[in-house]
């Protein structure tokens, strides 16, 4: 627990624990003129609290720059980092699709989406937010009909240097114990697995124009 929240904001407390909830990291709240704890090493609060904080990384939330961007800046603080060295986004495609984001081989976030467009739409913002030397997105091939239609559209939307490789599926759910029945939950424990594996670099067709 390093991550400290220092906000009477019900507004900023709602979504900055959800978000935090969400990606199951452990946190300490505080009112803004709290004494913070020598082992904290990121506060989160807001601007108009911040002037009530002495803490050498105070981190400011806002509806502007969204909880999540906030929360990933906390956790390179956190963990030392200006930026990662390698940031890999594992899909698992389907109607609901799984979404798995790494940092440094850890995992930020594990997301679900309900479509490809928004598949596309949360890798956008992920490797915006997640800034990195080299960026990679695997896509798991167990469904062909939806990783075509992601390979189509991410082959125009990302920038030239992000790497894509389709990953085979094989495996990917037979680990899954009795406690991972539902749907959403498979997705993302499939996206994690398919984001750890190697794949077949995937032709960009941005490389090929160029």
């Amino acid at each position: 627990m390093k991550i400290a929240l220092a906000t009477v904001s019900g507004k900023a407390y709602y979504k900055l624990v959800k978000e935090l909830k969400g990606r199951r990291l452990l946190f300490l709240s505080l009112k803004p003129d709290d004494e913070i704890p020598l082992y904290i090493k990121a506060v989160i609060t807001t601007e108009e609290e911040r002037e009530l904080i002495d803490h050498p990384n105070i981190l400011i939330f806002n509806d502007e720059v969204g909880a999540e961007a906030v929360i990933d800046e906390a956790v390179r603080v956190v963990e030392g980092k200006q930026s990662y060295d390698k940031v890999i986004i594992g899909v698992d495609p389907g109607k609901t699709s799984g979404l798995a984001v790494l940092a440094d081989g850890k995992v930020l976030e594990t997301i679900a989406c309900s479509s490809v467009e928004e598949v596309v739409t949360k890798i956008l913002r992920t490797l915006e937010r997640a800034p990195s030397v080299a960026s990679l997105v695997r896509i798991g091939a167990g469904a062909p009909a939806f990783a075509q239609e992601l390979l189509r559209l991410l082959d125009w939307a990302l920038p030239k240097e992000v790497v894509i490789e389709i990953v085979s599926e094989a495996g990917t759910s037979h680990f899954m114990s009795e406690t991972t029945h539902r749907r959403g939950a498979r997705d993302a424990m499939s996206a994690i697995r398919i984001a750890e594996r190697n794949g077949e670099v995937f032709q960009r067709r941005q490389s090929d124009e160029t």
